[in-house]
């Protein structure tokens, strides 16, 4: 899943980014408001971390944008402010949540995980069944039939975006785009080293190569 924070801060925000890219989640990282609404506009992301002290736009006021045009991306404000009129005008203005700092880092990875399972029970099924490979996006954990498969957070993030649009050929920027943030100006081809290490884990014939397309996810 791919994420945005939207955070001043510059060590805060790249000791979140580090944190949330070892749980296995792609991270976007941007410091000013008005470049966090571009971005939260433009690109895809399955939640919004969202300071409200921000230069160039607020918080309230980017989060009352996202709103009015129709995005309905979780948020998670961050304030160093603390009191129940700004948390009501956080939340009023169309936040999902909300953390007051200082804040555990253990309880924000909680919020996170919370706020993303209480989109996916909204929406779709958690568990992505491809065959007997079960793919449960919420506990992060994978099965072939009852036996369960150990794979790394990155492995388990190219599985997801491939199982999520099973028996379709999903190409390598598309998978890029998801499972490494956009600031990634790597070898593109690091993707082979996951999808070689997943076939070992899978079974070789569970992922195709379609030459010249990108990779599909198939039942067996």
């Amino acid at each position: 899943m791919r994420l945005l924070i939207v955070e001043d801060e510059k060590r805060l925000a790249v000791s979140l980014a580090k944190g949330l890219r070892a749980e296995g989640f792609a991270v976007d990282v941007v410091h000013d408001g008005l470049e966090g609404l571009h971005l939260a506009g433009e690109g895809a992301y399955d939640l919004i971390v969202l300071d409200i002290m921000l230069p160039g736009m607020n918080g309230y006021r980017v989060c009352a944008a996202l709103r009015a045009a129709g995005n309905d991306v979780p948020i998670l404000m961050l304030t160093a402010k603390d009191g129940e009129y700004d948390e009501a005008e956080g939340l009023d203005t169309g936040a999902d949540d909300y953390l007051t700092k200082p804040f555990s880092y253990v309880v924000l990875v909680a919020r996170v995980k919370a706020l993303l399972r209480r989109r996916g029970s909204a929406g779709a099924s958690p568990v992505l069944r491809v065959g007997t490979l079960s793919v449960d996006t919420a506990t992060r954990r994978v099965h072939r039939g009852d036996a369960e498969i150990t794979l790394t957070a990155k492995e388990f993030a190219v599985l997801e975006q491939l199982a999520t649009r099973a028996g379709q050929v999903v190409g390598k920027p598309e998978i890029l785009e998801h499972v490494w943030d956009f600031a990634y100006d790597g070898d593109p081809n690091i993707i082979e080293v996951y999808i070689s290490a997943l076939r070992r884990k899978l079974g070789a014939t569970t992922i195709q190569t379609v030459r010249g397309a990108g990779y599909r996810l198939v039942g067996v």
